[in-house]
């Protein structure tokens, strides 16, 4: 017996391949996300100019499929599209943009520079994509190192940004062992530590996690205000601090421009563009 498949068809105008058609078909999803509270087949019908039995031919099989759901008469976003989101913000995040951006980074600085993410299930900070310093003396670590939440920059500004519960029971449970002179270990100074990063949007950290070494990390925004990254830029100890208030500003400005492309947005009309990075030799 021959293979059949289903598609998604509108008899309206010009057809289901229409450009008309495709623009009402997207126009649908992008109406019912705006809608706080979801939209009546009325409101949609008045929204996207389009005849109720036009919407209903594609109302229906998106229910079906669960790219819509449908309760009290409001049509709103289903778990299969916000699945698709998802998938599609991953992709984003891996792009050329956010790559050129942080080579941008690395160009700039000198500095190594890497991309970290949170591993919730082994409570770590996971260096996920990782582009060395050019320098003779430099911070050097490869791809899949993973460094503690508590004492790494990466570490603690992702920390800093996990849901108030989840942050609380790492705290609760965690060993703070010393790994150099600097690392805390106090749990109450962890946590004035982790809601200044919170209150200042950055995370410096001076030879906390490795002597010698030491980094400045800014979260990473996804456009439901989550964060699953971190922006890292390591390097010796000495040049990061002589060169601190403006790696920060470059950081922060770098980060803000990553977290766009990952659909976040602030209540600012734009970030300010910063001077010129000036690193002292």
């Amino acid at each position: 017996m021959p293979r059949t498949t289903s598609k998604l068809r509108e008899p309206a105008e010009g057809g289901s391949d229409s450009p008309r058609a495709l623009g009402r078909f997207l126009g649908l999803f992008e109406a019912i996300a705006r809608a706080a509270n979801g939209m009546s087949l009325a409101e949609l019908s008045l929204a996207l100019d389009s005849p109720k039995s036009s919407l209903l031919m594609m109302l229906r099989p998106l229910v079906g499929t669960g790219h819509l759901t449908h309760a009290d008469g409001r049509y709103r976003l289903g778990p299969t599209i916000f699945t698709l989101a998802e998938t599609l913000l991953r992709a984003r995040q891996s792009s050329p943009l956010i790559r050129d951006t942080m080579r941008g980074l690395w160009s700039e600085t000198r500095e190594t520079v890497i991309l970290t993410a949170i591993d919730r299930k082994a409570q770590l900070a996971a260096y996920v994509e990782c582009l060395d310093s050019p320098e003779f003396v430099r911070y050097v670590v490869p791809a899949g190192t993973t460094r503690p939440l508590y004492c790494s920059a990466a570490g603690q500004v992702l920390l800093a940004f996990q849901p108030e519960s989840w942050r609380e029971g790492y705290l609760a449970a965690v060993q703070l062992r010393k790994l150099t002179a600097k690392t805390i270990t106090v749990r109450a100074a962890l946590r004035r530590r982790l809601s200044e990063i919170r209150a200042g949007g950055i995370s410096v950290s001076i030879s906390e996690a490795v002597e010698g070494a030491s980094g400045i990390a800014v979260p990473l925004l996804r456009g439901d205000g989550t964060v699953n990254e971190a922006l890292l830029l390591a390097g010796p100890s000495e040049r990061i601090e002589r060169n601190q208030e403006a790696l920060c500003r470059r950081v922060r400005e770098v980060g803000a421009q990553i977290s766009a492309a990952l659909g976040h947005r602030t209540d600012e009309a734009a970030s300010p563009r910063v001077a010129p990075l000036r690193v002292r030799a």
